[in-house]
């Protein structure tokens, strides 16, 4: 039975936290703008209330005289009849010198607050009438010609602000209103372009679900900008995991088809009593073991933290090992090249490789061995190994990376060597040429393998 993939841990839908912080952003700013515009509305109602209001005070002061005796005169009533009726709301009243008031019959036996000095400016403001009413109150104080001179007046005319205050709520409640609507149509346009805009995710997940169920290969979503990088490295995880399988399915035929010869010729040699040729078989079916080990673990490496090696540095280790074993024959093994260069690569694996090439190369060489280490920029890692021997035959390179094949008997080995470092080269995403030495004479194999990212 299948595992069941593990949950991950959730954080909620992006949809909604984005239509959340759309909602709170918006309601933000449309509550700022409609405070500001309220305001400012409420501010222009008011003025045109009081340019409404200082009409009527200007005719007020034009009907205003004044009496040493009797104090502040009114020479003819106002055209408004509310100024007539008691306790209307509408009042006005004149102040003289020495406190003297004349009011209108509204205010009947009522007076106004008294008034500010203003030296001719004109004040509003607003107060409580006689019943407790608000108020908006214009007064202005006014110099008059009197007998025996000019005589300052201060005229104060008030009318309710019930009117006013309506007309500024009616305001509030539309700008409100308007404002609430837009808001939401706002909010929904931001939650249909964000579930429009991840339509992408949604058909991503889809597909990938289709992948994983064995209904499609490849993802054939169409992706933006954004998210583009994103679908082309799961498509790339996805066909590094299928190339991963790939692998193994091929690693065990190779494994299988590997073993089935020394095991039958194990098999005679263990009935016919031979111990030699078993105890022969069985060395080979070790290396034979050990080889699809390390296959094994460098294909688990390859394409993921597979790590980085220095070719340069291990070709001389390599070398120098050698050296000894071929100090009788007077081969001389050179590493040179470029020692900063890195590769994308195990560094036992990048050791199996060399090894096995290097030792190739003094089997066959007759005085030189020649390792060299280059990195174009841009371009992969080269690992050259040439010796001075016979070489290949035109055509004899692609039999010789052939499994088991070896192309001298005369030699010891088993034909493994370079069709090991062609598999662990191929894992890697690099690859093994033969070929021609053209300064030595000899072979020259051509080892490419990826640069480090570093």
């Amino acid at each position: 039975m299948n595992a069941a993939p593990p949950r991950l841990p959730r954080s909620g839908s992006l949809t909604w936290r984005l239509a959340a912080s759309a909602a709170f952003w918006v309601a933000m700013g449309l509550g700022l703008i409609g405070w500001f515009v309220i305001r400012t509305d409420a501010r222009q109602i008011e003025a045109a209330a009081d340019a409404r209001i200082e009409r009527q005070l200007d005719a007020l002061v034009a009907a205003v005289a004044f009496d040493r005796a009797l104090g502040p005169l009114l020479t003819r009533p106002l055209a408004d009849p509310e100024f007539e009726r008691p306790l209307s709301g509408f009042y006005w009243q004149l102040t003289g010198p020495g406190g003297t008031v004349l009011t209108s019959r509204s205010l009947w036996d009522s007076r106004l607050p008294p008034p500010r000095p203003g030296e001719g400016r004109l004040v509003a403001r607003d107060l409580w009438g006689p019943r407790g009413e608000a108020l908006r109150v214009l007064e202005r104080e006014v110099t008059i010609e009197a007998p025996g001179g000019r005589v300052p007046i201060s005229v104060q005319l008030a009318v309710p602000r019930a009117a006013i205050d309506e007309e500024i709520l009616s305001l509030r409640r539309g700008v409100v209103l308007a404002f609430a609507m837009l808001g939401a149509g706002l909010v929904v346009v931001v939650v249909g372009l964000v579930v429009w805009g991840l339509r992408p995710l949604r058909r991503t997940q889809e597909e990938l679900v289709e992948v994983r169920e064995g209904r499609r290969q490849h993802m054939d979503v169409t992706a933006p900008s954004e998210i583009a990088p994103l679908v082309e490295e799961i498509e790339a995880l996805i066909e590094q995991n299928r190339a991963t399988v790939e692998r193994a399915r091929h690693h065990v035929g190779n494994l299988a088809h590997a073993l089935k010869t020394p095991i039958a010729v194990l098999r005679n040699a263990l009935d016919s009593g031979d111990a030699e040729a078993a105890r022969a078989q069985a060395m080979t079916l070790d290396r034979l073991v050990q080889h699809h080990l390390r296959r094994a673990r460098a294909g688990a490496l390859a394409g993921s933290a597979a790590g980085e090696s220095a070719p340069h540095e291990v070709a001389q280790a390599v070398a120098t090992a050698l050296s000894r074993l071929t100090a009788q024959r007077g081969l001389a093994i050179e590493v040179r090249g470029e020692r900063a260069a890195r590769v994308r690569a195990d560094a036992q694996d990048l050791t199996e490789m060399l090894g096995n090439l290097i030792e190739n190369a003094t089997k066959f060489a007759a005085r030189r061995v020649r390792v060299t280490v280059s990195a174009p920029r841009g371009l992969p890692v080269a690992i050259e190994i040439e010796d001075d021997g016979p070489g290949l035959s035109p055509g004899e390179d692609a039999a010789a990376l052939a499994r088991g094949v070896r192309l001298d008997e005369s030699k010891a080995g088993s034909g493994l060597g370079l069709a090991i470092v062609n598999d662990l080269a191929q894992l890697y995403g690099g690859r093994l040429s033969l070929g021609a030495s053209p300064s030595l004479g000899g072979l020259r194999a051509r080892l490419e393998l990826p640069p480090s990212r570093g």
